[in-house]
């Protein structure tokens, strides 16, 4: 059992799958993040746009 956990932890042939995946979760949730930020703004840009067509 000892030697199984020594090799294990010496084995790095799935280390770089797990970087990749982690870099690809965060670059998800700053898009995530970016989205919801400038939905609201591009929502916010269009109804002043429809308030001041409304009341021209």
């Amino acid at each position: 059992m000892k030697e199984l956990l020594k090799r294990l932890w010496q084995d790095e042939e799935g280390q770089d799958l797990t970087e990749y995946a982690l870099l690809l979760v965060l670059i998800s949730l700053v898009a995530v993040a970016a989205m919801g930020i400038l939905g609201s703004e591009v929502s916010n840009a269009f109804s002043n746009a429809a308030k001041n067509l409304a009341t021209s």
